[in-house]
């Protein structure tokens, strides 16, 4: 609402954007809010669900007429602004991303290790050799809805602790020594009484370079997520993310992952942002028996919303040294508008020809979703024996793919362009 009346007569084409994903992001919350309940298998918590999605039903229905009013309003203004969907990469980062902070993700030496840009806001090093020991104490420091970047040098070594940075926690970046060095590991899940949506978080405008999140409950424990993050305009950089079942929860908002591994079983890449993987590596593995692996799994459930999980340039393979035989599948449709496209990425010889598979059984799910290819390599990305459900598509045209792109999908506002850094619109 602020940005809303924040005193110009016309709001510009990229504050509707921003208004666009944030009311995505509600009706995501007000839809989680209702899962976390449904996890609970009893009859009480069903009631209490109905009970809830009553009291809601003003709230879901307002969001969901004011998405609907906000995507009419962005069809109409595209019709004069040929240029809005026409954005470029900066550097291989989104085009929101300020030029300090293109320049602590680019920071590096040759031999591929951190340089420490400038002085960081904070230190952690388990060895004491910096301000802090845990990085908890670090973000302790952070100030409330800081404008400023915070930056915390997260020193080599394994920090078992879990950090969640609330809604009033902005512009935080944490980088490491290196997604092997720098580990921050949690075993919150499921079967312990962890809801799947509080395992693990991060806060607004969360930049992280050089560090695995790792989860480690095991396959037993069944939803066990590494990270989740809600944050808008949000990017990871060279991390690294490890589990099994919902290993990364991509929730809500804006989020760009970046020459990032990430490694799981059943859903293990999930959520509803509007996320985009560009040059990553994606390793299913080896489950608990008679379990399939699913990479992904989008929980679109407004057609309005400009949400999807799209993976570009990356490569799907098993992890090193594991005997991966279970079936294995690109994903399955969460909600009725579910959205993934794989596109221009390498698909490994272990993938079900089928390709994909429903959320239900043997039922195919609604038409209302979008799932497609585009362009992919490898031995697995052969379309022929793909799935025929009538919301999948095996081969995008160019037209359409587009679409998808970092430029298109998760443009964000022109914060801090930057006329100096070359620019890449190639899909």
């Amino acid at each position: 609402m602020s940005t809303i009346v924040s005193g110009e007569k016309i709001l510009s084409p990229t504050k509707i954007r921003d208004v666009e994903t944030w009311i995505s992001a509600a009706i995501t919350d007000h839809d989680t809010c209702l899962d976390a309940v449904g996890e609970l298998n009893s009859t009480a918590a069903k009631n209490i669900r109905s009970e809830i999605e009553t009291a809601m039903r003003n709230s879901t229905e307002f969001a969901s007429n004011s998405l609907a009013i906000v995507t009419k309003v962005i069809r109409l203004l595209s019709n004069f602004e040929v240029s809005n969907h026409h954005r470029r990469l900066l550097g291989d980062f989104p085009e929101w991303l300020g030029a300090a902070e293109r320049r602590l993700l680019a920071a590096a030496e040759g031999n591929g290790t951190t340089v420490i840009p400038d002085t960081p806001d904070a230190v952690v090093a388990k060895d004491g050799s910096g301000q802090y020991k845990t990085i908890g104490e670090a973000l302790k420091i952070v100030p409330k809805k800081s404008l400023k970047r915070f930056v915390v040098y997260v020193k080599k070594g394994e920090y078992v602790e879990n950090i969640d940075l609330d809604k009033n926690t902005w512009n935080v970046m944490i980088y490491g020594d290196g997604m092997t060095e720098t580990v921050v590991s949690g075993s919150r899940n499921f079967m312990d009484g962890t809801p799947t949506f509080e395992t693990a978080t991060f806060g607004k405008g969360f930049i992280a370079k050089d560090i695995q999140f790792k989860n480690t409950a095991g396959a037993s424990k069944h939803q066990a997520v590494a990270l989740r993050s809600g944050s808008d305009e949000s990017v990871f950089y060279r991390c690294s993310f490890v589990g099994f079942q919902d290993t990364l929860y991509a929730h809500s908002n804006r989020q760009f992952y970046r020459d990032c591994d990430i490694t799981g079983t059943i859903d293990f890449i999930f959520g509803n942002a509007a996320v985009v993987f560009q040059n990553c590596k994606i390793m299913p593995r080896q489950p608990m028996a008679n379990q399939f692996n699913t990479i992904t799994a989008q929980g679109k459930k407004d057609p309005n919303q400009n949400t999807g999980i799209v993976i570009q340039k990356s490569t799907i393979t098993t992890l090193p040294n594991d005997n991966l035989i279970a079936p294995t599948y690109l994903g399955r449709p969460w909600k009725d508008f579910s959205t993934t496209i794989i596109m221009k990425s390498q698909i490994g010889s272990f993938l079900k020809p089928v390709g994909w598979i429903s959320w239900v059984f043997n039922v195919d799910p609604p038409s209302s979703i979008l799932y497609a290819e585009y362009q992919n390599t490898g031995p697995g990305a052969a379309v022929d024996q793909r799935v025929k459900w009538a919301g999948y598509k095996s081969a995008l045209e160019d037209g359409e793919a587009l679409k998808f792109t970092v430029d298109s999908f998760i443009q964000g506002p022109e914060w801090l362009p930057n006329a100096a850094v070359q620019f890449d619109s190639t899909l």
